[in-house]
């Protein structure tokens, strides 16, 4: 890694602004699903107080989903804890693969930073990594775009969801997925990237094949993240 290449972790207002700008548009469809999930808790019996504490503590919409799924008194906390740590285990990926550049960081301001790390601003900062440009910005602005316009959807599905009941009916649902596998496939390829998602992909068919319901998630970021771990970016990769 080069001085210029060690410098693309600096970020500042100006840059956390526009990535916060460049994401809002993704940040509209978060918000659907924000009215998806409000509406979904209301119905399941929780508070609204409740509902949007989580929105805004966990920012996670799938494992809050499925949180959903298994509430109630005979299920236990340890088993929600759990499910959602599954769900979100892909989380030890994202964070392998932009170990490079935020080892460069405080310990506060990186573990801070990825707080309100998603599939969407991880994906488009890793972009502008491997083109060589900042990407600190777009990961913190992106993901305060991604995490407010969660919790504001939160909000109008507590008290007008309504109208959006399915939004996997309008194929919403195919939004998130589509956004991230173009900016994965498009993004600039590199040994140590491409050797982590294998690594990943076959850990994960394993388990698919041979272990429990969902383990497949674990053991996917799991193996991912080790590998990314253990090979560190070398100085001539970029």
């Amino acid at each position: 890694m080069t001085d210029a290449d060690k410098n693309l972790h600096e970020f500042n207002r100006q840059m956390v602004w526009a990535g916060f700008r460049q994401l809002v548009p993704i940040a509209v469809f978060v918000t659907l699903f924000g009215a998806a999930f409000g509406l979904a808790a209301i119905q399941a019996g929780l508070q609204g107080s409740v509902i949007v504490a989580m929105s805004t503590l966990v920012f996670a919409g799938a494992s809050q989903f499925a949180a959903l799924e298994l509430w109630g008194p005979q299920v236990s906390l340890f088993t929600l804890v759990i499910t959602v740590f599954a769900i979100n285990a892909r989380h030890l990926l994202m964070g392998a693969t932009l170990y490079p550049w935020l080892r460069h960081l405080p310990p506060a301001k990186r573990y801070g930073v990825m707080l309100i790390a998603s599939d969407a601003n991880w994906a488009m900062s890793l972009q502008a990594f491997n083109r060589g440009q900042p990407g600190i910005g777009l990961l913190l602005g992106g993901g305060l775009a991604l995490w407010s316009f969660w919790v504001v959807g939160t909000w109008l599905g507590i008290y007008f969801g309504g109208a959006i009941q399915e939004p996997r009916s309008l194929g919403l649902d195919m939004v998130m997925g589509c956004f991230l596998l173009a900016m994965v496939v498009g993004g600039e390829k590199n040994l140590r990237l491409l050797m982590i998602w294998i690594v990943a992909a076959c850990a994960s068919l394993l388990a698919y094949w041979y272990l429990p319901d969902n383990s497949h998630v674990v053991v996917g970021a799991l193996a991912g993240g080790l590998a990314g771990t253990f090979w560190t970016e070398k100085k001539n990769e970029h």
